[in-house]
């Protein structure tokens, strides 16, 4: 982890880590099965954890300055929910047509 945190222990490097991995695992699991619309839901809600997390450390905790080592999570985070919330539209619109078909 890239990031400038102070009073960081191993097990609080560790916790990230393993937080991060299965962030990545959920991430790649929907980019797999994007029709999965649980996953769907899921996968967008680690985004905007992740935002929080960042948003958090910089204004409320004062643990992390706001550099590019935080601007390009912050970044990847906002962009990603927007992307998402755009594709989570086609994806009601097809499951709509999905459910016109069965009838």
């Amino acid at each position: 982890c890239a990031l400038l945190l102070y009073a960081v222990n191993g097990l609080q490097a560790r916790t990230f880590g393993v937080w991060t991995l299965l962030s990545s695992v959920i991430r790649c699991l929907c980019a797999i099965d994007i029709r999965n619309r649980t996953l769907y839901h899921i996968t967008l809600f680690t985004f905007f954890l992740a935002l929080a997390h960042f948003l958090s450390e910089v204004f409320i905790y004062h643990t992390a300055a706001l550099t590019i080592g935080i601007m390009a999570p912050l970044m990847v985070a906002s962009f990603s929910i927007m992307g998402m919330l755009i594709g989570l539209q086609y994806l009601e619109v097809e499951a709509l047509s999905q459910n016109k078909k069965k009838n």
